[in-house]
């Protein structure tokens, strides 16, 4: 049994367009050993959730996707039959999606939705899918689960959503958990509550964690490493410790910058900002995607490859000037 849960190499997801042809995921690689948390950073529209939809194979027939290596729970999925990742889906890797609002169906009791899968998949009755939905309900912390199961998801608040989301990613008993932004609608009491269900879920389960967000809190609370995305690529990688004491690449520097520091940050001051825009990913790019916002790209910036360097052990970026920034 392999202890990498998640081993893909070169991943490329395009879209076509009005516009031509969007290459919206461009050469990703990402590796989750078992019992990891990977946290995926980066701004709105850089590819992480088409990443995350990619993995589990959720992405619409036009969508175009390679790889060079697709490894998943100890399965070679290099060929993306869609029966194999089917028999997959739910048992081997689940997806928290992004807002329970609208992943949850509400004409649908919160115990046919929970049970459906694993009837399906496994062959459970009624009985047997019942009992598993409220053993999950309750390890989630949803009181009262027998009698809960017969609601709608009206009848739950935004932080109960969530955990029934989560309880419905568990119910086929995964080994890797994909969360695409679980907090994003939380408030911080809440937020901080699915964090640590999520950090108990995972020791007593076993879990393998990916996890995105465009929360830097959130990846100092939970990952064990950090990949930064920008325009459809991983421009750093680097064990959670590391990244926050010594950003090498310019764009995670921006992004933590403009973190505010209790007892630093003076109230009402202005926060730093990474100038500029995302560029268009319609087409082909050449260089470094991040070179129009940098303060210190140069010419060489423009040109193909852009380089790798790796100042430490576990970690990587991506950038003509990281020896300079690294200093």
């Amino acid at each position: 049994m392999t202890d990498m849960m998640l081993d893909i190499r070169n991943l490329r997801v395009s879209l076509p367009t009005e516009r031509g042809m969007l290459n919206a995921v461009r050469g990703v690689d990402l590796q989750i050993a078992r019992g990891d948390t990977l946290c995926l950073v980066g701004e709105s529209g850089c590819g992480k959730s088409l990443t995350a939809m990619s993995i589990m194979g959720l992405l619409p027939r036009y969508a175009q996707i390679t790889t060079d290596t697709f490894m998943m729970t100890g399965h070679d999925l290099s060929d993306k039959t869609s029966t194999k990742l089917d028999r997959m889906r739910g048992r081997d890797v689940a997806m928290i999606f992004q807002d329970p609002t609208s992943a949850l169906n509400p004409t649908l009791t919160i115990g046919r939705q929970l049970t459906e899968g694993v009837m399906r998949s496994e062959g459970l009755s009624r009985r047997d899918a019942d009992g598993r939905a409220i053993e999950m309900l309750e390890r989630v912390g949803i009181s009262n689960p027998a009698a809960r199961l017969t609601q709608y998801p009206h009848g739950f608040s935004g932080g109960q959503r969530q955990r029934i989301m989560i309880a419905s990613a568990l119910m086929g008993r995964p080994k890797l958990l994909i969360a695409d932004e679980p907090t994003t609608a939380l408030d911080v009491t809440i937020q901080a509550q699915i964090l640590e269900l999520l950090g108990e879920l995972q020791t007593d389960l076993g879990l393998s964690i990916l996890l995105i967000t465009h929360d830097l809190g959130v990846v100092a609370a939970i990952a064990d490493e950090v990949a930064v995305m920008y325009a459809g690529r991983i421009a750093e990688r680097a064990p959670v410790a590391d990244l926050f004491a010594a950003p090498c690449h310019p764009y995670t520097q921006g992004l933590l910058a403009a973190i505010p520091v209790p007892g630093v940050t003076l109230r009402g001051s202005e926060l730093p900002a990474i100038p500029g825009r995302v560029p268009g990913l319609i087409g082909t790019m050449q260089g470094c995607a991040f070179r129009d916002r940098c303060a210190i790209a140069g010419p060489d910036c423009s040109t193909d490859p852009v380089p790798r360097f790796e100042p430490g052990a576990g970690r990587f970026v991506e950038c003509f000037k990281a020896a300079e920034t690294a200093a």
